[in-house]
């Protein structure tokens, strides 16, 4: 790619970010407020759906690539189940914004929504390992994406409870597989990336380091679905051997986070549908943590499974299965931290 191209991506992706920040003070002005209770961070009554710019301004940016880059288009079949798929998020998320649905409605939608992904033949057909090299997988690829698609589109729900949070860890994650994929030949990731990103980068002032707007559901759930199937087009990179990887390395902070409470209520014999206040960043902000470095740490922890994922990509083939458990150390120290702080400030093991 030429700088020239690089320097029209950005004006393009700066323009949709102005479209995304527009749509977010029009949100403001609607006034769908969140309303503080015992399992929320905030204190006051803040506007919610902030997330509606992010949407709009990446299905507006899918549909110029769509229309004038036609060597970074999907087939027509992934295009249309993964754009229908992703509409559907977003709608039903926001009417759950506005009506606050149980859990249940949000679960069967993304599970409908991933299966929408999944049938129009954009899942996991094989795996490229060292040594082994193309393994063929047959349906356990598709079984494998579906429950993938629905944790990381959860996963981002769960993780949205803090100022920037989410939003900012998404940015990074996009920021650094616009780059791989870049380097990879992988133009809708790559595009795909890069608009998610700007609007995002739209959304963000609005945010963090004070609230003026949350994100809302239809920002979190569409963006962790968005994420969820740019992970799936990412492990289809066939110079690099499981870069099915790649993905879930940049989201490591919040997939160890989410993965880690669930086992715990399992373990403990809670219900997991039951809201709580249990997840570790929700225990370090509770034990006293300032919450904006609480995102701050966990934009970082993306920014490190970046710098992972691009050494991943370089790297011989026995280091492969190796450079991402190094993503772990990080993660163990930071819920020993949480823990520890847990202990002292009275939260016990939480």
């Amino acid at each position: 790619m030429t700088l020239i191209a690089f320097f029209r991506h950005l004006a393009f992706c700066g323009a949709l970010a102005l479209v995304s920040a527009i749509v977010v003070v029009a949100m403001m002005s609607a006034r769908i407020m969140d309303t503080p209770n015992a399992r929320k961070a905030h204190i006051r009554p803040t506007p919610k759906g902030g997330g509606v710019g992010v949407v709009v301004a990446f299905m507006l940016g899918i549909a110029v690539l769509y229309g004038y880059a036609d060597f970074a288009r999907l087939g027509e079949s992934y295009f249309r189940g993964v754009i229908v798929a992703a509409l559907a998020i977003a709608v039903v998320s926001f009417l759950d914004d506005l009506y606050d649905w149980p859990f249940t409605i949000k679960l069967v939608t993304q599970a409908l929504a991933a299966t929408a992904a999944v049938g129009s033949g954009l899942y996991l057909r094989e795996v490229h390992l060292p040594y082994a090299g193309i393994v063929q997988i047959g349906w356990l690829g598709a079984a494998a994406t579906l429950a993938w698609i629905v944790f990381v589109t959860n996963a981002m729900n769960f993780i949205d409870g803090l100022n920037g949070l989410a939003a900012g860890t998404t940015l990074v994650a996009c920021g650094f597989l616009a780059f791989l994929a870049e380097s990879q030949g992988g133009w809708f990731v790559y595009f795909a990336a890069m608009l998610l990103a700007a609007g995002l980068i739209g959304f963000l002032p609005f945010n963090f380091p004070r609230a003026r707007i949350f994100l809302g559901d239809v920002g979190s759930q569409f963006c962790g679905f968005v994420l969820a199937v740019l992970g799936v087009a990412a492990a289809r990179f066939d110079a690099v051997e499981m870069s099915f990887l790649l993905v879930p390395c940049l989201l490591n902070g919040v997939l160890f986070d989410v993965a880690f409470t669930l086992v715990r209520r399992v373990l403990a014999g809670e219900r997991i549908t039951q809201p709580h206040r249990s997840h570790i960043y929700q225990v370090a902000h509770r034990s006293g943590m300032d919450p904006r470095a609480i995102a701050v740490l966990h934009w970082g922890f993306a920014g490190l499974g970046g710098l992972v994922g691009v050494a991943f990509v370089h790297a011989d083939a026995d280091w492969k299965a190796v450079l991402p458990l190094l993503l772990l150390g990080p993660q163990l120290v930071w819920l020993s931290y949480v823990a520890l702080r847990a202990r002292r400030t009275g939260l016990g093991r939480w």
